[in-house]
């Protein structure tokens, strides 16, 4: 999802808009756009992979999906379309309003909510997606897996994650910045490679299954079964 660059100078002026550069950018269909670390470091956004067609890369992760399907974090909703047409049952989630209209605009469902709030269907859920670096939502991966894990239906379920390209588990706060002068609110984020993730998943009750690559993205299968329980608890048993 990300990549780390030096980060484009701020415009002179009056000083940074506060605004919603992600917004924009989604409206915009295209970027640039970056998530500005405290530290003064940038990691890119691809706003314009985001808002095309899926790829080769995307459709490795959809034709792994079944059943119906929750995408966490579906932005403008490319894979919200693509698994629609492909006969799933799908629900796209997104706290920003500008990416669920835009999800909605093509004929997608979604919702303008948190993975952490009520949602429709918990425990029935056959697969959820993590896509695009989403991962990091909520700068906790431990926490965003078990939640997810009281979304999906405890007989048989699928978690199909995106991690970052290198062995990497940080958390950071960040905020959109689009190199023009728009700057968002400050937010919690992770970034978390295969290996971290295989632990992480583990300790909070998924079964690390297969990793694969397509490109310079890395994706790895979670299963989750009524049998499943964090790694800390089947070793207290």
């Amino acid at each position: 999802m990300s990549t780390e660059e030096h980060a484009p100078e701020q415009p002179p002026g009056s000083g940074p808009r506060h605004e919603d550069p992600y917004a924009h950018a989604l409206q915009d269909g295209r970027g640039p756009l970056y998530m500005r670390r405290m530290d003064g470091e940038v990691l890119s956004s691809e706003v314009d992979r985001w808002c095309a067609a899926p790829d080769p890369a995307d459709m490795s992760v959809l034709r792994r999906c079944e059943g119906a399907v929750l995408d966490i974090g579906c932005g403008p909703g490319r894979l919200v379309s693509a698994l629609r047409a492909l006969g799933h049952l799908v629900l796209g989630i997104d706290i920003n309003r500008a990416a669920v209209e835009r999800t909605a605009d093509t004929g997608g469902a979604a919702l303008c909510r948190s993975v952490f709030e009520r949602l429709p269907g918990e425990g029935l859920w056959n697969t959820a997606l993590l896509m695009d670096g989403n991962i990091g939502i909520g700068g906790d991966p431990p926490v965003l897996l078990e939640r997810i894990g009281s979304l999906v239906t405890p007989r048989a379920s699928l978690l199909l994650v995106e991690a970052a390209a290198h062995d990497v588990d940080e958390r950071l706060q960040v905020r959109f910045d689009d190199g023009h002068g728009r700057l968002g609110m400050s937010f919690p984020w992770a970034r978390v490679g295969v290996a971290a993730l295989r632990r992480t998943a583990a300790a909070t009750g998924w079964q690390p299954g297969e990793h694969w690559s397509v490109g310079d993205r890395h994706f790895l299968e979670l299963k989750r079964s009524s049998g499943s329980r964090p790694a800390h608890t089947q070793e207290q048993g």
